[in-house]
């Protein structure tokens, strides 16, 4: 029945700010009326939909206002340079105090952290084939750590 994401809305204090920070993402730009903005994620598949009004000032909490971005593993390798280059900070995740990208072996993902202007949380996240072995490591491993441990890089 359920073949993916559609959409994700994320709540913004100026459409004008937002719009310029996500065409810097990468993000094409499909449509946009007085209070909303929409860009592709994935043309004609998902999309993420802008909200300027009130609800920007809801406290960030993980299960609101966020979203993750799949991307592949060389990408997320290559992420901070990335983020970088288009002048956007990476942020610790959670009691972290790296911003550099980590992988979650229990989980089979990797990822990295970022903010939009109105503290949304971004995140570039890919998919980790994990070893069975390593498959209740709870720890935060950097992507150094994963490859000196399983030999190889993560795909």
């Amino acid at each position: 029945m359920i073949k993916g994401l559609y959409e994700a809305h994320l709540p913004v204090s100026n459409l004008e700010v937002s719009i310029e920070f996500y065409k810097k993402l990468g993000l094409k730009f499909a449509w946009r009326d007085e209070e909303t903005a929409f860009f592709w994620i994935t043309e004609g598949k998902s999309w993420v939909g802008l909200w300027e009004g009130r609800e920007v000032q809801t406290p960030y909490h993980p299960s609101l206002r966020h979203i993750a971005f799949q991307v592949t593993y060389e990408d997320l390798k290559h992420s901070l340079a990335w983020l970088e280059s288009i002048q956007i900070e990476a942020v610790p995740f959670g009691n972290r105090s790296s911003v550099e990208p980590f992988i979650r072996p229990h989980q089979g993902n990797a990822s990295v952290y970022f903010n939009d202007p109105d503290g949304n949380s971004l995140e570039l996240m890919c998919f980790v084939e994990v070893p069975e072995d390593l498959r209740t490591v709870t720890d935060k491993l950097s992507f150094e750590e994963w490859e000196k441990l399983t030999g190889r890089p993560a795909d």
